[in-house]
């Protein structure tokens, strides 16, 4: 059984798009596109190949599932070269979504609440989810009622903007609740 690590690795390799080309074609009719992206049309694979060697680049088979498929005549390593680059843009553009978690303790002061509050209501304003937390300490434990209403507190301050996605529940000695933003178009919902 290969090591985790060997797993990712062996992973990420297959989601990468495999093109055949050159002499790696095995179909015997081509639909084959120019450099500049002109359809020069149906032609067989060797003409094709002659084609693409006399003007020094390469045929490479960018639609193996069409019907004949669809190969293009490029230079192969800009075309990887500049769907790599592609491919960088779209992964910076991707916010990863995070859960962010908010702690309380259930006797906790009006200003160290709104405060808390407030950081929640600048993580969901950016996209992220928020875990509020309370926490009991000792013999806290026995006023779980406290910690009901901190949280029935925070839903109803941050109503405007998010919405409970996992309801409070206990987990060991500490209660916990998750919200989610309320996506842009559903605000006037609420």
């Amino acid at each position: 059984m290969p090591k985790k690590g060997k797993f990712d690795k062996l992973k990420q390799t297959l989601v990468k798009k495999f093109y055949r080309i050159n002499h790696y074609i095995t179909a015997d009719q081509v639909r084959v596109v120019d450099e500049k992206g002109k359809q020069i049309g149906l032609m067989r694979l060797n003409e094709a190949l002659k084609q693409a060697q006399q003007k020094r680049l390469d045929l490479v088979e960018v639609a193996p599932k069409a019907q004949p498929p669809v190969c293009k005549i490029i230079d192969f390593k800009k075309f990887k070269f500049l769907e790599s680059k592609k491919q960088q843009e779209e992964r910076k553009k991707r916010k990863k979504r995070e859960i962010k978690e908010i702690r309380f303790k259930p006797f906790i002061a009006e200003n160290d609440f709104n405060f808390r509050l407030k950081r929640a209501e600048k993580f969901l304003g950016e996209g992220d989810r928020v875990k509020m937390v309370v926490r009991f300490r000792g013999r806290q434990i026995t006023k779980k009622d406290f910690g009901y209403e901190l949280l029935k507190r925070g839903i109803e301050k941050l109503s405007f903007m998010s919405e409970v996605e996992t309801e409070p529940r206990f987990r060991g000695r500490q209660l916990e609740m998750t919200l989610k933003p309320i996506k842009k178009g559903q605000h006037g919902q609420k």
